[in-house]
């Protein structure tokens, strides 16, 4: 399986025809915020591929066009909050936004944060109950604590993530937030169980989806 995961910044290579030809075996599309709902809308559009997204904390309540209004990206869910199941069978769980430094839009706490973390916390145990895995993938804007963050308060890391990462261990735990620009700059990072991956820009993974135990041979 498939995944194109996207943040931050718009690519050319993305918001062009040729993304049809460059991504066009992709099974899933992951937004991990601070992108134009217009552009997320174009990916579903041109590559007829689900997205599931958070926001980041530079998104507007209303993204104003030329002769419309967007609240959120057409087509696209919205998993802040929630854990979901998509069709594909992938189990995802969201948090959106940063620690919050101003007055702008998606900030929080890190006790914010907890609470928002606490929230997933029995969906997950169904899953496991249901699926045999608590989570395949979390979806984040801002970086886990001490991993991928920096020290100025905007970027720093949340404690809740890295707590998530630690006990529940999903495969992957997407996030944007933290800009690279250096091509030595250090996106992926293995934290136990779970591949912690910055998508600025974009990222394509390849995760394999585990086989419900009910179907496993016996």
């Amino acid at each position: 399986m498939k995944i194109l995961s996207v943040s931050d910044i718009e690519m050319n290579v993305i918001y062009s025809p040729q993304i049809v030809d460059r991504f066009n075996d992709i099974d899933m599309i992951i937004g991990c915020g601070d992108l134009p709902y217009y552009y997320l809308e174009f990916m579903i559009s041109m590559l007829n591929k689900p997205l599931f997204f958070v926001r980041g904390n530079h998104a507007p309540k209303i993204e104003y066009g030329a002769d419309w209004e967007r609240q959120f990206p057409l087509g696209g869910r919205n998993i802040h909050g929630k854990t979901v199941r998509a069709p594909n069978g992938l189990l995802l769980a969201g948090v959106e936004g940063s620690l919050r430094y101003n007055t702008g839009p998606n900030q929080y706490t890190q006790r914010q944060m907890w609470m928002n973390v606490f929230r997933l916390v029995p969906g997950m145990l169904l899953n496991r109950m249901r699926f045999g895995r608590y989570l395949d993938i979390l979806v984040t804007h801002a970086p886990p604590w001490k991993i991928h963050d920096a020290d100025d308060r905007p970027h720093q890391g949340i404690k809740a993530f890295r707590w998530l990462d630690q006990v529940f261990q999903p495969a992957y735990h997407l996030h944007g937030h933290v800009h690279l620009y250096r091509q030595d700059a250090k996106k992926l990072t293995f934290f136990g169980k779970t591949r912690i991956l910055n998508t600025y820009g974009y990222q394509i993974t390849d995760l394999t989806l585990p086989v419900p135990s009910s179907r496993r041979k016996k």
